[in-house]
């Protein structure tokens, strides 16, 4: 006969994007939290008795709830206070632990609602060396650029099936790619590099998305504007997946978007 000596269950990869909106200048905080649950749940196992067996999605819909409350200042504090709703309103709870992950957002510049995540770009070099010709390419991969404001997208086409409401407040987040090809070789391939990303991530920031496909045009016409050595750029742009995101205004009502953002995969 089976014996069941250890027991727990609970939420994993639940993902947060929280907005806090302080005029122009915005702050964000990207959890991605574990809860898991220990206590009187031995029936749940060997009886199929399901009476003290939260579902997971209330523990979702819980960390949205208690994060739509109050900007996210301090994680741990977060974590705690989590964990003292379970237990205060599960009795047959022995223990609660809270797990959260927090992703880093670097802003772009000093411009208020543009940010860029570190740590999954990669800086791609690549030559081609023939008898006759050689060439070089340069770009970024996985770079991730968000913008939580002046972004929307309208006038588009409509039928039966769409759902999608016209905006012109929405929250842009992007896993960007670019290759840039050189037609004559600069000074310094670092240095053009550099100032190619800077001027693309300057019109991300500063311009008014009206679309996805918009804001990576002007990019590439700024690359273009800033390096003579490239004949050709090419661009790709992959909408990242945000489970909720949650926008606060100081002084007014918050605001909750539910939206899940898909693109073409990049490999």
């Amino acid at each position: 006969m089976a014996t069941l000596t250890f027991d727990t269950y609970g939420k994993t990869h639940i993902r947060l994007l929280q907005v806090t909106r302080d005029g122009s200048r915005h702050e964000v905080t990207e959890l991605n939290t574990q809860i898991l649950f220990e206590g009187d749940l031995a029936e749940s196992y060997v009886a199929g008795d399901n009476s003290k067996v939260l579902p997971t999605d209330t523990m979702k819909n819980t960390v949205y709830a208690l994060a739509r409350k109050t900007p996210i200042v301090c994680v741990e504090d977060f974590a705690r206070d989590l964990g003292r709703h379970f237990l205060g309103r599960l009795p047959h709870l022995r223990q609660v632990t809270v797990e959260i992950a927090v992703t880093p957002w670097n802003r772009v510049g000093d411009y208020g609602a543009a940010f860029t995540q570190a740590g999954n770009e990669r800086r791609i070099a690549a030559s081609t060396v023939a008898r006759s010709q050689e060439t070089a390419t340069s770009g970024i991969r996985n770079l991730q650029i968000l913008k939580t404001a002046d972004s929307g997208f309208a006038g588009y086409p409509k039928d039966e099936y769409t759902t999608l409401p016209e905006t012109t407040d929405r929250i842009l987040a992007t896993s960007f790619r670019a290759t840039w090809h050189f037609a004559s070789a600069p000074a310094s391939y670092r240095k053009a590099g550099d100032t190619i990303l800077a001027a693309m991530l300057k019109v991300f920031a500063e311009n008014f998305s009206l679309s996805a496909q918009t804001t990576l045009f002007q990019m590439g016409e700024a690359a273009l504007q800033v390096s003579s050595e490239i004949s050709r750029l090419d661009l790709l742009v992959k909408k990242l997946q945000t489970e909720l995101q949650i926008e606060r205004q100081y002084n007014q009502a918050l605001e909750v978007h539910v939206r899940t953002l898909t693109g073409l995969d990049e490999s």
